[in-house]
């Protein structure tokens, strides 16, 4: 059972698999500090000083709240309007560059499989018959 396990995880998907998982990961990292330390802050300066990671709404709680920290620390419920806009921010981005990504490898694909197979030998029976028609033209 160890040898089959060996075997699976050894095998070139597995590894391209844990490949992608680890550089998916780094560039959701990458994204994530774009949308919250590149592309927020100039929005949120736009619009007044909003910091949209600290927009949130309180649904059960008593007190005013500055931070969602210190509304979690206080023990109150809250809606976190602004890090959901900043998770579709960075899903947006994501998704566009595995579009982009398909996008190239589909095209890739297309011109490997666009290119014309070579024409098949002619048949005996055509070789043969060529092969007579010859004969015959030099007869004459």
């Amino acid at each position: 059972m160890l040898k089959e396990f060996k075997e699976f995880a050894l095998k070139g998907n597995v590894v391209d698999l844990a490949v992608g998982i680890i550089i998916g990961a780094a560039f959701t990292a990458i994204v994530s500090s774009l949308v919250d330390d590149i592309i927020m802050p100039p929005i949120g300066l736009a619009l007044g000083g909003i910091d949209f990671s600290q927009i949130f709404v309180v649904l059960k709680g008593d007190g005013h709240y500055n931070t969602v920290a210190q509304a979690k620390e206080a023990g109150a419920v809250t809606w976190n309007v602004g890090l959901f806009i900043n998770a579709v921010i960075k899903f947006l981005i994501v998704a566009f560059a595995v579009f982009l990504l398909v996008k190239a490898l589909n095209t890739l694909t297309r011109k490997k499989a666009a290119a014309p197979p070579p024409p098949a030998p002619p048949a005996e029976d055509v070789v043969l018959l060529r092969e007579i028609r010859d004969l015959l033209a030099k007869r004459t």
